[in-house]
């Protein structure tokens, strides 16, 4: 493991991982809340964010692999986001297709 990469560089880094990391407390949280599993909205943003943060650090590392890994994870968190609003629901039940009954039950309501 190397720390050679300049300060601004990890900070870019480490907000990624933050980022992507904050997905999953935010999911854990919003799951407890709705007492079974659940995605929020938030939880596509975060991805969305994180993988794009961690995409330009990948192209800045120039790591193959490491890029490769970010490169699509984009392009299915925006499509979820897009399917996720056109349902009209603040997230979707883990597992469920979207429009299906969540925590505010069937079409948000």
């Amino acid at each position: 493991m190397t720390w050679n990469d300049s300060l601004p560089w990890l900070a870019v880094g480490l907000v990624g991982q933050g980022a992507f990391f904050a997905r999953f407390l935010v999911q854990w949280i919003a799951s407890e809340r709705a007492g079974e599993s659940y995605i929020p909205m938030s939880f596509w943003y975060l991805s969305l964010v994180g993988s794009l943060i961690l995409l330009v650090y990948a192209i800045h590392r120039a790591e193959p692999v490491f890029l490769l890994g970010q490169l699509p994870n984009a392009f299915v968190y925006w499509r979820n986001i897009m399917l996720v609003k056109r349902s009209g629901l603040p997230g979707s039940a883990s597992g469920a297709p979207v429009g299906a009954a969540g925590p505010a039950g069937p079409a948000g309501g």
